[in-house]
Protein backbone atom coordinates (compact mmCIF):
# COMPACT_ATOMS: atom_id res chain seq x y z
CA UNK A 1 0.00 0.00 0.00
CA UNK A 2 1.28 3.51 -1.03
CA UNK A 3 0.28 6.11 0.72
CA UNK A 4 0.73 9.94 -0.20
CA UNK A 5 0.13 13.45 1.70
CA UNK A 6 -0.36 16.93 -0.71
CA UNK A 7 0.39 19.79 1.25
CA UNK A 8 -0.89 22.95 -0.21
CA UNK A 9 -2.75 26.01 0.71
CA UNK A 10 -4.83 26.21 -2.26
CA UNK A 11 -8.19 24.07 -2.75
CA UNK A 12 -8.11 24.59 -6.36
CA UNK A 13 -5.07 22.64 -6.21
CA UNK A 14 -6.10 19.88 -4.19
CA UNK A 15 -9.29 19.44 -6.36
CA UNK A 16 -6.98 19.03 -9.30
CA UNK A 17 -4.39 17.02 -8.02
CA UNK A 18 -7.74 14.37 -6.96
CA UNK A 19 -8.79 15.18 -10.24
CA UNK A 20 -5.25 13.55 -11.83
CA UNK A 21 -4.91 11.22 -9.41
CA UNK A 22 -8.31 9.40 -9.81
CA UNK A 23 -7.59 5.79 -10.79
CA UNK A 24 -4.17 5.87 -10.24
CA UNK A 25 -2.95 2.74 -9.39
CA UNK A 26 0.18 3.77 -7.66
CA UNK A 27 -1.10 5.62 -4.36
CA UNK A 28 -3.68 3.47 -2.30
CA UNK A 29 -4.61 6.60 0.13
CA UNK A 30 -4.19 9.97 -0.60
CA UNK A 31 -4.60 12.73 2.35
CA UNK A 32 -4.67 16.34 1.40
CA UNK A 33 -3.66 18.77 3.43
CA UNK A 34 -3.10 23.03 3.87
CA UNK A 35 -0.71 22.29 7.13
CA UNK A 36 2.79 20.97 6.83
CA UNK A 37 3.67 21.84 9.65
CA UNK A 38 0.83 18.91 11.17
CA UNK A 39 2.46 16.35 8.95
CA UNK A 40 5.73 17.38 9.77
CA UNK A 41 4.44 16.56 13.45
CA UNK A 42 2.84 13.58 12.29
CA UNK A 43 6.50 12.12 11.46
CA UNK A 44 8.13 13.27 13.78
CA UNK A 45 5.62 11.33 16.19
CA UNK A 46 5.51 8.47 14.13
CA UNK A 47 9.14 8.17 12.68
CA UNK A 48 9.59 4.10 13.80
CA UNK A 49 6.87 3.15 12.44
CA UNK A 50 6.77 3.34 8.66
CA UNK A 51 3.96 1.70 7.98
CA UNK A 52 2.36 4.89 9.50
CA UNK A 53 4.25 7.07 7.44
CA UNK A 54 3.57 8.39 3.64
CA UNK A 55 5.85 6.86 0.81
CA UNK A 56 6.04 10.72 -1.33
CA UNK A 57 4.78 13.82 -0.51
CA UNK A 58 3.54 16.51 -2.99
CA UNK A 59 4.99 19.75 -1.45
CA UNK A 60 4.07 23.46 -2.46
CA UNK A 61 6.44 26.16 -1.63
CA UNK A 62 4.56 29.20 -1.06
CA UNK A 63 2.42 29.15 1.97
CA UNK A 64 1.89 31.61 3.97
CA UNK A 65 2.04 30.78 7.90
CA UNK A 66 4.45 27.66 7.27
CA UNK A 67 6.15 27.52 4.00
CA UNK A 68 7.47 24.79 1.75
CA UNK A 69 10.45 26.02 3.18
CA UNK A 70 10.02 25.72 6.49
CA UNK A 71 8.88 21.92 6.22
CA UNK A 72 12.36 21.51 4.04
CA UNK A 73 14.44 22.71 7.04
CA UNK A 74 11.91 20.75 9.52
CA UNK A 75 12.06 17.81 7.78
CA UNK A 76 15.73 17.95 7.19
CA UNK A 77 16.19 18.09 10.55
CA UNK A 78 14.29 14.91 11.82
CA UNK A 79 14.51 12.79 8.07
CA UNK A 80 17.97 10.84 9.93
CA UNK A 81 15.45 9.48 12.45
CA UNK A 82 12.83 8.44 10.13
CA UNK A 83 12.88 4.61 9.58
CA UNK A 84 11.55 5.25 5.90
CA UNK A 85 12.31 6.25 2.88
CA UNK A 86 10.08 9.42 2.09
CA UNK A 87 10.05 10.75 -0.95
CA UNK A 88 9.56 14.67 -1.75
CA UNK A 89 8.63 16.64 -4.69
CA UNK A 90 7.92 20.06 -4.94
CA UNK A 91 5.20 21.00 -6.72
CA UNK A 92 5.16 24.70 -7.03
CA UNK A 93 4.01 27.70 -9.86
CA UNK A 94 7.44 29.01 -9.22
CA UNK A 95 9.99 28.67 -12.62
CA UNK A 96 12.90 30.66 -11.18
CA UNK A 97 15.89 28.64 -11.24
CA UNK A 98 16.72 29.87 -7.92
CA UNK A 99 13.60 28.31 -6.24
CA UNK A 100 15.11 24.71 -7.81
CA UNK A 101 18.74 25.39 -7.17
CA UNK A 102 17.16 25.57 -3.63
CA UNK A 103 16.04 22.88 -3.16
CA UNK A 104 19.23 20.84 -4.50
CA UNK A 105 20.89 20.87 -0.69
CA UNK A 106 17.87 18.41 0.79
CA UNK A 107 18.77 14.77 -0.43
CA UNK A 108 14.86 13.69 -0.01
CA UNK A 109 13.59 16.08 -2.68
CA UNK A 110 13.29 13.77 -5.64
CA UNK A 111 12.02 16.42 -8.07
CA UNK A 112 10.72 19.90 -8.92
CA UNK A 113 7.66 20.23 -10.78
CA UNK A 114 5.26 22.94 -12.01
CA UNK A 115 2.23 23.05 -11.42
CA UNK A 116 -0.20 21.98 -11.95
CA UNK A 117 0.81 18.28 -12.07
CA UNK A 118 -0.11 16.67 -15.60
CA UNK A 119 -1.11 13.43 -16.32
CA UNK A 120 2.16 13.24 -18.28
CA UNK A 121 4.21 14.07 -15.84
CA UNK A 122 2.76 11.54 -13.30
CA UNK A 123 2.84 8.60 -15.56
CA UNK A 124 6.59 9.41 -16.01
CA UNK A 125 7.19 9.49 -12.13
CA UNK A 126 5.55 6.48 -11.88
CA UNK A 127 7.56 4.58 -14.91
CA UNK A 128 10.67 6.03 -12.45
CA UNK A 129 10.12 6.37 -8.39
CA UNK A 130 6.62 4.00 -8.00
Amino acid sequence: MSKLIVIDDDPIDHFLMQHILYGNDHFDKTTYTMDGLLVLDYIEENKSQPDKLPDAIFLDLNMPAFSGWDFLDGYSQISPEVDKDIRVYIMSSSIRQVDKDRTSPYPFVRSFISKPLKQDTLHEMNEDEF
